[in-house]
């Protein structure tokens, strides 16, 4: 039997060897996926290249780079970016799941209320558990583009959309264009909890009844 041939430097090369890059391909696939990644949540977030370089520092033409594919992610480069975009470091690389069951949920502060964000994938629709404070009751209309799904989970909750001002109670559903003016919170009366899911325009939450089939237009 012949021994394998020697490589220039001396090792000598074997077919079982092959298999070890294997990892490095699958290292490859994940950092290809970064840039999709990022582009997606930059793009759910409503923000320009320009407003994401002011805010973290990286230029215009890194973050196009990176969201192309032609630039490498580095952690240098991807920290700002989760914080910026308000996200665990894990869903902007893909981390697989540890086997841990159990959700983690981030509660943060946004524009006076408390905000749980349910979806923890980058893609559509998003979904939070958002918690009105009693006093949160000052109306101050926006415009975006989207289309959201509201519930009320506990409480009462006023919502204005358009000339429409309303008062919502526990189990109620609301469903509105963002780009029409509008706004939810409290009522002054007291605290509400509200489920919200947030879809970009042309998506629509759609309801099923008990045979599976959609629900007909009221």
């Amino acid at each position: 039997m012949h021994p394998p041939p020697e490589t220039p430097a001396g090792r000598a090369t074997r077919p079982a060897d092959r298999p070890a890059d294997r990892p490095a391909d699958g290292l490859a696939a994940a950092l290809h996926a970064v840039g999709p990644r990022l582009q997606a949540v930059r793009q759910r977030r409503g923000l320009s290249l320009a407003a994401v370089a002011t805010a973290t520092g990286i230029s215009t033409s890194t973050l196009s780079r990176l969201e192309t594919g032609r630039r490498r992610p580095s952690l240098e480069l991807l920290l700002p970016l989760a914080q910026v975009y308000r996200v665990p470091l894990d869903d902007l690389v893909g981390a697989p799941e540890t086997g841990d069951p159990r959700v983690r949920l981030r509660p943060r502060r946004v524009n006076g209320r408390i905000v749980i964000p349910l979806a923890h994938q980058p893609g559509t629709p998003q979904a939070w558990k958002i918690l009105v404070p009693g006093h949160f009751a000052d109306v101050d209309l926006k415009t975006h583009e989207g289309h959201e799904w509201l519930y009320v989970l506990a409480g009462r909750m006023r919502l204005v959309v358009g000339d429409r001002d309303v008062v919502m109670g526990v189990g109620e559903v609301a469903e509105f264009d963002t780009r029409i003016p509008h706004w939810f919170g409290s009522t002054g009366e007291g605290d509400a909890e509200i489920l919200s899911i947030f879809s970009p325009q042309g998506v629509r939450a759609h309801a099923r009844g008990p045979s599976g089939e959609p629900d007909p237009p009221a």
